[in-house]
């Protein structure tokens, strides 16, 4: 019996101590993402999934009770966004075949292989802007659960579309087994079916709405660019959207699609080629974040040099439209658009994503800026800054780091060497 007791009492004291034992994670310089500076020797104290606070100097807690991580030669920022990615694919020769010989487990293995890798890569929250099967729903599910690991997902599921319009998932196949897909299956006509769409993505588990107000480079559709929304369609979305708390994201190429939905009131514009100096002045009067993917507008336009890899329908689309981001990132982050980070990786590979670091920089974005577009002002762009996006006491422990100074050379970001999420270390 005393040997049981005895057996307790240490449990009971093991479970005490771990309870309040802290990470100290002592680091050289450390990114404020507020003021967009960096502090040099301060020492971040992580309880359980949370921050505690960011003491100056290097402390190192309780002697054999709290972990001490030391980062004194690299530089500490907090988990990065990646406000538009595609975990479920990554596109090659064979993906436009694929949709005939994969079943929705193949799409969650490869989502799972693809979620750990983006983590590894230091970006801890991710926007995924449309799937296959809605397997990406079930994927945030499991990483929540501790099943895999992986990024913070906010999920949108199926995009909605209008009939023959981008994301449409018939497009391009014989009219035998093409049929009218509908609201359920992300394709809607007219302001009802508009809100029952919002409804059955609310009912699917989506976080966020995602919506093809234009026409896409890469569907089987011959323009790139025309409006495929009404404006009592986009109204009925944004408006069935904000009811349920959902932000709503929208791919857009041409002009008029993206003016008609920044005027309905949406949350981001993604990819924005074709933006006119008109409607970047309404975008910044509105408030409206600009998600550019610059990334794959480079990656398409380089791959359609390749003969046979995309069908003859996209491939000048692909060539004229892909370049044209990185322009109109320049002109819109000087026409003060405020612009939050995404990839839309899963088009070109993941792992990659931090290439959009050096092209945003490139395009005459500070160091700093380019950085804070990818952590504050992408948590902002979710509505979830009060708990992510910055290294502060109260908010979750995510965070990452890297050697050098990224101020000094961003194409350090590449190399992520540390990573932590809801204060667990996964690198």
């Amino acid at each position: 019996m005393q040997s049981f007791r005895a057996l307790f009492l240490l449990f009971a004291a093991f479970l005490a101590n771990s309870a309040f034992a802290a990470t100290y994670i002592q680091s050289g310089r450390l990114f404020d993402s507020v003021s967009g500076e960096l502090l040099e020797d301060v020492t971040v104290v992580v309880k359980g999934s949370k921050i505690q606070s960011i003491e100056r100097g290097f402390i190192s807690g309780s002697k054999g009770e709290d972990q001490v991580i030391d980062l004194r030669e690299k530089t500490v920022l907090p988990g990065l966004f990646d406000l538009h990615v595609h975990l479920s694919k990554e596109y090659s020769k064979r993906t436009y075949a694929e949709k005939f010989f994969l079943n929705p487990a193949d799409y969650a293995f490869r989502a799972v292989r693809n979620a750990k890798i983006t983590l590894l890569s230091g970006f801890t929250s991710v926007r995924d802007l449309g799937d296959q099967h809605r397997v990406c729903i079930s994927l945030r599910k499991a990483i929540k659960a501790g099943l895999v690991d992986g990024p913070r997902v906010y999920a949108a599921g199926k995009s909605i579309a209008t009939t023959g319009g981008h994301a449409d998932p018939t497009n391009g196949i014989t009219y035998d087994i093409m049929g009218s897909p509908d609201p359920v299956d992300g394709v809607a006509n007219g302001p009802y079916e508009a809100r029952e769409a919002v409804r059955q993505r609310y009912k699917d588990g989506s976080d966020v709405i995602k919506i093809t107000a234009t026409g896409g480079v890469l569907s089987l559709a011959k323009s790139g660019q025309n409006p495929q929304f009404m404006d009592d369609e986009l109204k009925a979305i944004v408006e069935t959207a904000k009811d349920y708390n959902l932000t709503v994201a929208v791919h857009a190429h041409g002009d008029e699609g993206m003016r008609r939905a920044i005027l309905a009131g949406v949350d981001t514009i993604e990819h924005g080629t074709l933006m006119s100096d008109d409607t970047m002045k309404l975008m910044a009067e509105r408030g409206t974040y600009f998600v550019p993917t610059i990334t794959t507008g480079w990656w398409v336009a380089e791959k359609a040099k390749e003969p046979g890899f995309f069908p003859a329908v996209v491939r000048p689309k692909a060539a004229s439209i892909g370049p044209q981001i990185q322009g109109t990132f320049e002109k819109a982050y000087r026409a003060g658009v405020k612009i939050a980070f995404g990839t839309d990786t899963g088009v070109p590979a993941h792992g990659e994503n931090a290439k959009e670091f050096i092209y945003m920089v490139n395009g005459g974005m500070p160091e700093a800026e380019a950085l804070q577009a990818a952590t504050l002002t992408a948590a902002k762009a979710l509505k979830v800054d009060d708990e992510f996006g910055s290294i502060e006491a109260g908010k979750f422990a995510d965070i990452i780091a890297v050697d050098g100074n990224p101020l000094e050379d961003i194409s350090l970001m590449q190399d992520v060497t540390f990573v932590m999420k809801d204060g667990k270390i996964y690198k």
